[in-house]
């Protein structure tokens, strides 16, 4: 029997646990959130389709009753708050980082074998705290955002291309963020042909800057930061992990001198199974692609110090 717990059950989080529920990843999945009524809701309303779409997964919910998670394979944490208008950067930290450092332990109590994945803002420092404050083993504990970075930057080359999205591979490394992203267009591919062979360099670098701001684009459009993408994300790392799949995802997870880098979680594609990490796949970058993961890393490590002033690690 296999379960997976959601903490968190707003939009994300929702999304989420309705994908694992519809394409059948786990036997169980419990949403936990600490509004009363939520979760709970939310779970009746999915199980309510489960006859209407053909699911046999059970979806249940409960308000801060981490006993119900008990057993869990792996445990999403989406939880905490958007940056609101005159909130600081150091402010948005402070409150996120206690939210996800006590859900963690919380959770990991009860599910002391778990994979950690993080979707939680800022997701590179949420990941980097697990990592630092959990004493999990560094494969355990994976940040979702490459995942979806890579995910918008293959819908932007499908849109340019005009072909199936399905059959376009493309990958962002670094950090999860407007700035810090990496789309590696010299890697995109269509079908095995290389995309530079087919865009124009003008039009690639389109494609390359509306993925950089992916997020920034839904949040303009929608007023709230987007759900759809981010929660199937989610899901897609739970699947590879769940049924062994060993599907290369970029995630954000510790490096110990791979890229040149240590001490920090970023965005690398690896290679994702039952045990979490199972490998780092080291991209052979150009000079130019070193120059950006170093200066993302160097933004990355920027927001982590934010933990230290604040008295969170």
């Amino acid at each position: 029997m296999s379960k997976v717990t959601v903490i968190g059950a707003g939009n994300v989080g929702a999304t989420c646990a309705n994908v694992l529920a519809f394409n059948e990843v786990a036997d169980e999945v419990v949403m936990l959130d600490v509004k009363e009524g939520v979760s709970e809701g939310k779970a009746m309303d999915m199980m309510q389709t489960a006859q209407l779409l053909g699911f046999d997964t059970t979806v249940t919910g409960c308000t801060s009753d981490y006993a119900k998670t008990a057993g869990s394979d792996v445990i999403i944490i989406t939880s905490g708050i958007p940056r609101k208008p005159g909130m600081t950067r150091e402010e948005l930290i402070g409150v996120n980082a206690g939210i996800v450092k006590n859900v963690a332990q919380s959770a990991l109590k009860y599910s002391p074998d778990a994979i950690l994945v993080v979707i939680s803002n800022p997701m590179d420092t949420m990941t980097y705290l697990a990592l630092k404050s959990l004493g999990l083993p560094k494969n355990r504990i994976i940040g979702m955002g490459g995942a979806l970075d890579s995910s918008r930057f293959k819908y932007y080359l499908s849109q340019a291309l005009g072909c199936n999205a399905n059959e376009v591979e493309g990958m962002v490394i670094g950090g999860h963020g407007d700035t810090t992203m990496i789309p590696l267009a010299r890697l995109a591919n269509y079908k095995g042909i290389p995309v530079s062979e087919l865009l124009s360099a003008e039009e690639l670098d389109k494609v390359v800057k509306a993925t950089m701001v992916g997020g920034a684009t839904l949040t303009g459009l929608l007023g709230t930061s987007a759900w759809y993408a981010p929660g199937a994300a989610g899901a897609l790392v739970a699947e590879s992990i769940i049924h062994n799949q060993k599907k290369m995802i970029p995630c954000s997870v510790a490096l110990e001198g791979e890229y040149g880098e240590s001490d920090i979680c970023i965005g690398v594609p690896v290679i994702l199974g039952r045990n979490g990490i199972e490998k780092i796949v080291e991209l052979e970058l150009n000079a130019a692609e070193k120059e950006l993961f170093a200066k993302s890393a160097a933004a990355v490590r920027a927001t982590n110090a934010v933990l230290k002033e604040i008295n969170a690690l």
